[in-house]
């Protein structure tokens, strides 16, 4: 089980405190895949003169191993391999696209026909059948492991009453910047929303004639 399974069936699991959409979910699975994908060696980050910008950021490809795990193995497939390679910010945004949607296919690939088939509101989720994946989801999240719980944070997903600052305890600095581009790039999608909803509004009111 991979980062992003576990933090799939997590967020299908535990309640947030706000309804999560696939593009909220999409990022942090993103973000979990890279988190993996630095486990095993498969890149390294490159701050160069960063000057605290997760942009400047960048993902260089090291060893190339199979992980097991078809999703993985097909982030690790779809790295940019040349110079000056790709930041985290747009890694996420990139691999995360539609990324949920996958995730909720193989899940339900190996749950069988009961299995999740996402919806966007999360009160009318189906959660896969109790599995040995599942329960490895719920293990991980009951020992509070600390990348999943920093990765659920960032969702919205409490920890269970501990407080928030202490989810980066146990984080290496490559995490804690992935995690935080994950952050950064959830709130700039949130503003996105914002956005439109503002000049969507404006729209209605002006057919509306107000």
């Amino acid at each position: 089980m991979t980062t992003a399974h576990d933090l799939f069936l997590t967020a299908l699991d535990v309640p947030a405190t706000h309804p999560l959409t696939q593009g909220d979910l999409s990022l942090a699975l993103a973000g979990a895949e890279l988190v993996d994908l630095l486990g095993a060696e498969a890149v390294h980050l490159d701050a160069g003169d960063r000057d605290g910008d997760s942009d400047r950021d960048r993902i260089v490809p090291g060893l190339q191993p199979a992980t097991g795990d078809r999703l993985l193995d097909e982030a690790a497939a779809a790295l940019r391999r040349e110079h000056p390679y790709e930041s985290v910010d747009d890694w996420l945004w990139r691999r995360g696209r539609g990324l949920a949607a996958a995730y909720a296919r193989e899940t339900r690939a190996e749950s069988g026909p009961h299995g999740h088939r996402w919806l966007p509101t999360r009160a009318r989720h189906a959660p896969p059948p109790d599995s040995p994946e599942r329960r490895h989801a719920a293990d991980r999240w009951a020992f509070r492991e600390p990348v999943l719980v920093a990765l659920a944070a960032a969702l919205g997903i409490p920890e269970g009453g501990a407080p928030q600052e202490d989810t980066a305890l146990g984080l290496d600095d490559a995490v804690l910047t992935v995690v935080a581009a994950v952050h950064n790039a959830l709130t700039e999608l949130a503003a996105v929303r914002q956005r439109r909803r503002i000049e969507d509004d404006a729209y209605a009111n002006i057919w509306r004639g107000v």
